[in-house]
């Protein structure tokens, strides 16, 4: 390139020699020499060599560092086993359902108790003794609490179940006389160790003729109309 651009230059000025003042000869020598020139730089930045792309930088180190894992054929395989979970429903939950058996649950998560099978038998007896189970949401007070419902006697009312598995709660674990139903309510003590609790207990003047007015057959499952929780 060099050799080339130095003979063609030499020619040029050969030519103007001959010619000297001719500005568009001049011109032509200037023009031919950006020409050469550019055409230098150009093979130059050709020249330049294009460095690998990342992908090719991945491939070439994962095929430099790949490894091998072997395993005996005999090797037992080991069995493993995920820990066990469970979701303990909330207040807008059992309210959507809005059941019987879910104000029964709401009663349990108020109080930190556990939703089990033991309480919540017990909580529908109990409810059904007081209430009834066709009307079991009577005056939003399931189990006929004096406690906030402003009616003594467990006449009064709440303003929906929400409060009043609340209140009822609050009640058992703070008011004296049911420390023992809050303790076979806490252990899922059999139900027949926590309704002897509640016979035994101020909750009921008559205290349920100590269990000659308990019923043990199962409890039907009732949803409260619109608006009561």
């Amino acid at each position: 390139m060099k050799t080339f651009l130095t003979e063609h230059i030499a020619a040029l000025r050969a030519y103007l020699g001959t010619r000297r003042g001719n500005r568009r000869a001049r011109r032509y020598v200037a023009l031919s020499a950006g020409i050469v020139a550019i055409s230098l730089v150009a093979g130059v930045i050709a020249a330049i060599p294009v460095g690998p792309s990342d992908e090719q930088v991945l491939a070439a180190y994962i095929d430099k560092h790949s490894q091998t894992l072997v395993v005996d054929s005999d090797v037992p395989a080991t069995v493993f086993a995920r820990d066990l979970y469970s979701a303990t429903p909330g207040i807008e939950t059992l309210a959507a359902s809005g059941t019987n058996y879910d104000w029964a649950k709401l009663v349990m998560l108020s109080g930190g108790w556990p939703m089990s099978d033991n309480n919540i038998t017990v909580m529908l007896r109990w409810m059904r003794q007081e209430n009834g189970t066709a009307d079991w949401w009577n005056r939003n007070n399931p189990l006929n609490n004096g406690f906030g419902s402003g009616g003594g006697g467990g006449t009064g009312s709440y303003a929906n179940l929400v409060i009043a598995a609340q209140k009822c709660a609050e009640a058992l674990s703070t008011k004296s006389g049911y420390s023992e139903i809050v303790a076979g309510f806490a252990s899922s003590a059999d139900p027949s160790v926590t309704e002897a609790a509640i016979w035994a207990s101020p909750w009921a003047s008559g205290h349920y003729a100590n269990g000659g007015h308990w019923s043990y057959a199962p409890v039907d499952q009732v949803t409260s109309p619109s608006g009561t929780w």
